[in-house]
């Protein structure tokens, strides 16, 4: 193993940690190399972090959701400053490209401003009048904060993901303890570590450790809510924690995202290149990628062609070096199971096609990939009924629009997806009748994400809100205080 790289350490309740037990943590690109060290919190420790949220909440939540996002404010301020080097660190770690990973950190901040746009919302209320005769109060409907909170992020755009839900659980009046990737921790915990230094102590809290010792951040009777991001199986298993101490959980998990190419669709180098972003960024492993794409059958070859043409000029290679268009993947384990799918395909006598060249030298052994695509494979096929998560898309041929949003709903999923066509009314037609969260049309993906909306999942993609009002809504509940109104009620008694 060689060793380089940075060390980050818990930060709990205002002070920074340091443990004997350390992750090591690996480069997916080149085998034997360690990227750095994360601290391995032990359960103690996870019940330190857990007391310090919760001796801080009684101040920060007795704070105006004002005053909140103007601490916030200061805390961000001057985040970019180590941007160049937290995505050089968060490329070696993860795999992406440099620059995917300087945006995933971009999106954080982006993310954490929107959210304090929102702070004249936070506290408002609404009241209930009088009903003469029926009913004699009038009732102010406001919201509450939850309690100590923990925000659970996966390898893929953690620092990204984290900027979904993290600051509007603070800003809601909530203290937050983060748990990054276990495989991918160091720069998350160094971005999340900064502000946590200018906020009240106890106010943001950051752990990272093997999942055995993290129940504590689910099960701890003082924690009021999970909000957990990663896959299904993983969600599952949060919801089964949590359901032993009822501690609430917003799941964002999977998905097996319909991209549906209507016959007048616009298929030019702007939409194919937007399509080409939509599959292949991260190398596939974003859970809003296009996973299925179904285009009429008249426009099938043009996709084809158009995606052929970008896929020739695939680079893959380091993350850091300059040219590389595409990382390896993040886990051997997920390499083996697209290798396993990509196989499947081809030994059912699928059209698979394959592109580009897989590095040498150093990067021998990593865990890379050539990009394919399946063009009309049987239906029954992993590659078409599960979750990719890398560098391979089916696209499957329909004759009508019928047919096309039958196959794009007959999912365990529901994500996202999208309509490609020149017919805003036909865009309409078809986007609200798939069963997902969220609809782009003539694109796809995490670039074109709008950063204010609600965003989240159906069926086993999840459930629950990230972002906009209705993302802090989710961190608080409603509180009702009813006050009589004497002459109503003296009104009814006769």
């Amino acid at each position: 193993m060689t060793t380089a790289g940075p060390r980050t350490g818990l930060y709990i309740g205002g002070q920074e940690r340091f443990t004997e037990d350390t992750l090591a943590v690996a480069d997916p690109a080149k085998p034997g190399m360690i990227v750095g060290h994360a601290a391995a919190a032990s359960a103690g420790d996870v019940a330190d972090a857990v007391a310090a949220a919760k001796s801080a909440y009684p101040a920060w939540t007795a704070m105006g959701a004002t005053e909140r996002a103007k601490l916030m404010a200061e805390a961000i301020a001057g985040i970019a400053d180590d941007r160049d080097e937290d995505a050089a660190i968060l490329s070696q770690e993860n795999g992406k490209v440099r620059f995917e990973a300087w945006v995933d950190a971009l999106v954080f901040e982006i993310r954490w401003n929107l959210a304090l746009m929102l702070a004249d919302d936070v506290d408002a209320t609404k009241t209930l009048p009088v009903v003469p005769g029926a009913i004699p109060v009038s009732t102010e409907v406001a919201y509450q904060s939850l309690g100590v909170v923990t925000v659970i992020v996966p390898f893929n755009w953690p620092i990204a993901i984290l900027g979904a839900a993290l600051p509007h659980a603070l800003l809601a009046g909530n203290t937050a303890i983060v748990k990054p990737p276990p495989s991918a921790p160091l720069a998350t915990t160094r971005v999340v570590q900064r502000i946590a230094e200018k906020l009240p102590p106890g106010v943001l809290n950051v752990i990272t450790g093997r999942d055995e010792n993290m129940s504590g951040l689910i099960q701890n009777t003082d924690v009021a809510k999970v909000c957990f991001t990663g896959s299904v199986n993983g969600g599952k298993r949060m919801m089964e924690m949590a359901s032993k101490t009822l501690t609430r959980v917003t799941l964002e998990l999977g998905g097996n995202d319909a991209a549906i190419f209507l016959e007048d669709a616009i298929i030019d180098d702007e939409h194919l290149d937007r399509l080409y972003a939509a599959i292949y960024d991260t190398t596939g492993q974003i859970c809003m990628n296009a996973k299925r794409v179904f285009v009429h059958r008249s426009r099938l070859d043009e996709v084809v062609a158009g995606l052929t043409a970008r896929l020739e000029k695939v680079v893959i290679g380091y993350g850091l070096d300059e040219g590389t268009t595409m990382g390896p993947l993040h886990q051997p384990a997920q390499k083996a199971f697209v290798e396993e799918i990509i196989s499947e395909a081809k030994e059912a006598g699928a059209d698979v096609r394959e592109f580009g060249e897989l590095p040498g030298g150093d990067l021998a052994g990593g865990n890379f990939l050539r990009p394919a695509i399946v063009v009309d494979p049987p239906l029954e096929l992993r590659v078409v009924t599960q979750e990719q998560f890398g560098p391979v898309i089916p696209l499957i041929p329909f004759d009508s629009e019928e047919e096309a949003i039958r196959l794009a709903n007959d999912t365990w999923a529901g994500l996202c997806g999208s309509v490609w066509t020149a017919d805003p009314a036909a865009a309409h037609r078809v986007g609200s009748r798939l069963e997902c969260g969220y609809v782009w049309v003539n694109d796809h993906g995490a670039t074109r994400l709008d950063l204010r909306a609600p965003f989240g999942g159906m069926k086993q993609s999840g459930f629950g809100r990230e972002q906009g009002i209705e993302g802090v809504r989710a961190f608080q509940d409603s509180r009702s205080i009813a006050t009589i109104d004497p002459e109503a009620l003296a009104g009814m008694a006769h």
